[in-house]
C-alpha cells in the first residue's frame, strides 16, 4: 500500500502567526510519528498539542489534506520548527479504503452507550406501551417467543425496541447557600410498577428550599420485537432479539433510526451552561478515568452538541484557616465565616460529548490527570475557572 505522508502545517506565515496564539505544543513531543493501526486522532494530537481538540484548525489549513478527519496507518507526521510537516516527501496517491482510516475517537468504547441507552421525559414513560404477559403464561421471554403488550398502537410488521428503566435524574437546591445545585441519580426498578417510577410532581416540584428540576429517565434498550397482531387492548409481538429475558413490566418504544452520529469531531463549545456537572458513571461507583463514560446534567435544551469538548474540574474544598483563626480563639468565635477559605478548583481532565438528550448528555473522558468524581464541573477548555 502506497503511503501518503501528511503535511499538517500552515502554508502561510500569517496563518502560522494566528495559530501560534491559540495552539500550544507539548514540550516532549516526538519529532516524527508513524500512524499505527488502533490510533485515534485524539491520541495522536495529544502527542503534539496541549489542547488535542484544536487539531482540525491546524489540519484544515493544509490544502493537500482533502479530509483532515481521515488519516491512515502508515502516514507519517514530522514536527519541524514549531509546526507539523510532511518531511519533504510530498503527497502520494491514496489507495486505502475509507474503512482503513483511523477514527477521531475510539467509538468501540461507546458501543453500549451509543445503541443501548436513552434518556426519556416524563410523558414518554407515562404513556409508553408495556409488556403484560408471555406466551403460555411463562414468566420470561427470549428470542422467538411471543409477548403481549398493552397500550400498543402499531401495525403488524412494525419493529420496536424493548426497554427497561434504570434510574431517574433530578437536581435540587443546595443545602448550603451559595453552593451549586445538587444533582442526583435515583435507582428505580420496573418491578416497582409505573406509579412508583413516574415523577408524579412534574418537572418542577416545589420545596421550601426552591424548585426541584426533573432531568429525565435513564432507559436501557436490550431487545427488539416485531408486532404480529394489533388489538384495542392487548396486542402481540414476536421477540426477535434480546440481550436478556423480557419480563412483564418492560416497556416498548419506537426504534431510533439514527441514535448517534456517524462521526465525532472534538471541538471547543460555543458556550458552557451554568452548573454543568458529572451526575453518574457508566461502570463504576466512586470514580472513573480515561475512556470511561459519564452522564452530565445538561443536554440539547441547554445548547449542548455532540463533539463539544469540555475541561473537567473538581470543586475547591472549603477549609478552616487555622493560622489566623485557630480553634478556640475569640476571632474564630466572632467571625466564623471569615475563618473559612475556599480552595481553587483542581483540573481533572477533558470530556467529549457524544450523545445528547433534552436535559442530560453522555460524555467520554478523553484524558485525565486524576480520577473523575461525581459533582465535578465542566468548564471552557480554553480558559481556567
Amino acid at each position: 500500500m502506497l503511503k501518503k505522508l501528511l503535511a499538517v502545517s500552515a502554508g502561510l506565515l500569517v496563518t502560522l502567526t494566528a495559530y501560534a496564539a491559540t495552539v500550544q505544543w507539548t514540550e516532549n513531543h516526538p519529532d516524527r510519528y508513524v500512524v499505527q493501526k488502533g490510533d485515534t486522532l485524539w491520541d495522536i494530537s495529544a502527542r503534539f498539542l496541549k489542547q488535542p481538540w484544536l487539531w482540525p484548525e491546524i489540519w484544515h489549513d493544509n490544502q493537500q489534506v482533502r479530509n483532515p478527519h481521515l488519516i491512515y496507518p502508515g502516514d507519517v507526521l514530522v514536527f519541524d520548527n514549531g509546526r507539523l510537516t510532511s518531511g519533504g516527501y510530498g503527497p502520494q496517491v491514496r489507495r486505502s479504503d475509507y474503512e482503513e482510516a483511523i477514527p477521531p475517537i475510539p467509538l468501540s468504547e461507546l458501543k453500549q452507550w451509543l445503541k443501548n441507552t436513552r434518556i426519556v421525559d416524563e410523558d414518554s414513560l407515562r404513556y409508553a406501551p408495556h409488556v403484560v404477559g408471555i406466551e403460555e403464561n411463562q414468566l420470561r421471554a427470549e428470542a422467538g417467543q411471543l409477548i403481549y403488550i398493552r397500550g400498543l398502537d402499531a401495525e403488524p410488521g412494525t419493529k420496536l425496541a424493548v426497554v427497561r428503566p434504570m434510574g431517574r435524574y433530578y437536581d435540587m437546591p443546595p443545602v448550603d447557600e451559595g453552593r451549586p445545585r445538587e444533582v442526583h441519580r435515583q435507582e428505580k426498578d420496573a418491578r416497582d410498577g409505573r406509579p412508583a417510577l413516574l415523577w408524579r410532581h412534574g418537572p418542577n416540584e416545589f420545596t421550601l428550599a426552591g424548585n426541584v428540576r426533573f432531568l429525565g429517565y435513564e432507559m436501557l434498550d436490550f431487545g427488539t420485537v416485531q408486532v404480529t397482531r394489533r388489538a384495542d387492548d392487548v396486542s402481540s409481538a414476536l421477540v426477535t432479539y434480546s440481550d436478556f429475558e423480557v419480563r412483564p413490566g418492560d416497556y416498548v418504544f419506537p426504534i431510533d433510526p439514527q441514535p448517534y452520529d456517524a462521526e465525532y469531531v472534538p471541538h471547543s463549545p460555543d458556550n458552557v451552561p451554568e452548573n454543568m456537572r458529572v451526575i453518574a458513571f457508566s461502570d463504576a461507583l466512586n470514580a472513573v478515568g480515561p475512556r470511561q463514560v459519564v452522564a452530565l446534567s445538561r443536554g440539547h435544551e441547554d445548547g449542548i452538541e455532540n463533539g463539544e469538548t469540555f475541561s473537567l474540574y473538581h470543586p475547591g474544598e472549603t477549609v478552616i484557616d487555622q493560622t489566623d483563626y485557630p480553634e478556640g480563639s475569640t476571632r474564630r468565635f466572632f467571625k466564623p465565616r471569615d475563618a473559612k477559605a475556599t480552595l481553587p478548583p483542581e483540573f481533572v481532565g477533558n470530556v467529549m460529548i457524544f450523545r445528547t438528550f433534552q436535559r442530560v448528555s453522555y460524555g467520554l473522558v478523553m484524558d485525565a490527570v486524576k480520577p473523575v468524581h461525581l459533582g465535578d464541573f465542566l468548564h471552557d477548555p480554553n480558559s481556567t475557572p
